[in-house]
């Protein structure tokens, strides 16, 4: 079911690869209408999910997406614990407005977060006002190109700190796999395109050290979509997805899997096992493929090369 979701989406891709789109916006009274509409949250901490119009703006690997939002007298704020140090400065609005003198920015704070692979960092960290949930609004940024650039977020699905221990594994996996399968029927009727395409995409975790060239090459037929991908290291021997195991496909020279590719534009958590050090190690990583970088390998010119 989800690959021929995965296949469709290609198609839509490719349809749309010459085409683009923005948009713009400020704080207004209809922001200010919205948040009048929406029914007030309890003072409290909550967990939220904090999505962008960006995959390079992004909270930090280790948050999975989500963020802290406290409510005090009605007022929300989201806490963001960032990536890095690389973003300076937010504010709440749009970009131009940002930047004249006596604008309020939103400064940062400094956090310590530990990754997977045990090794710690110092990174940023922001208190935003959220106007409303579950709508976009805007957030510029500036980092240290000290350029500023507009983005729209949204704060989305709160629950309550109490709550939040009271969900059980099972609802969790319940709740994946109902999400997995309506997104399968919403495009089952879909088309289908076989061919090899290259497709660019973000690879975070582990120390940094090791990565995956990009791009990675996509191999789509009826059943399923692939991808190949090439370890910047020769020391990896095995990859897990989705509780799958996959050896790698060379003897020699850096490792190369072939993995399924189950969505685009969202991380696909992986594990690396990994031989450099005195003993294996497995390390969890995510990958995002960007739908909008999926381009047609040239047969001609990969015949000529031949």
């Amino acid at each position: 079911m989800k690959s021929k979701r995965i296949i469709f989406a290609l198609l839509i891709v490719l349809s749309v690869a010459l085409f683009g789109c923005n948009g713009g916006g400020s704080v207004s009274d209809d922001q200010v209408a919205k948040a009048a509409d929406y029914p007030a949250l309890a003072d409290g901490t909550y967990t939220v999910k904090f999505t962008t119009d960006n995959t390079m703006f992004h909270v930090n690997e280790v948050c999975d997406g989500k963020a802290t939002l406290t409510v005090s007298n009605g007022q929300m704020t989201v806490h963001l614990i960032m990536p890095s140090k690389n973003v300076v400065n937010l504010y709440p609005g749009l970009a131009e407005d940002a930047a004249k003198e006596g604008a309020e920015l939103i400064n940062p704070t400094t956090e310590s977060v530990t990754y997977p692979d045990g090794l710690s960092e110092e990174v940023y960290a922001y208190d935003v006002p959220v106007p409303y949930l579950d709508e976009e609004f805007d957030l510029a940024l500036i980092g240290n190109k000290e350029i500023w650039y507009d983005h729209k977020v949204v704060v989305s699905s709160p629950v309550e700190e109490e709550e939040k221990t009271e969900v059980t594994e099972e609802t969790e996996a319940a709740d994946d796999t109902e999400t997995e399968t309506a997104e399968s029927d919403e495009l089952i009727n879909g088309g289908q395109v076989s061919g090899t395409y290259t497709c660019e995409f973000d690879f975070e975790g582990g120390s940094g050290r090791a990565y995956i060239e990009s791009p990675a090459i996509l191999n789509v037929d009826e059943e399923q979509v692939t991808a190949t991908i090439t370890w910047s290291s020769e020391n990896y021997d095995y990859m897990i997805v989705d509780g799958e195991k996959y050896l790698p496909e060379n003897t020699e020279g850096n490792s190369v899997f072939t993995i399924p590719v189950t969505v685009f534009d969202q991380p696909i958590t992986v594990i690396g096992d990994t031989v450099a050090m005195s003993q294996p190690y497995e390390i969890e990583y995510t990958i995002t493929f960007h739908a909008d970088s999926v381009t047609p390998v040239d047969d001609t010119t990969d015949s000529e090369q031949e």
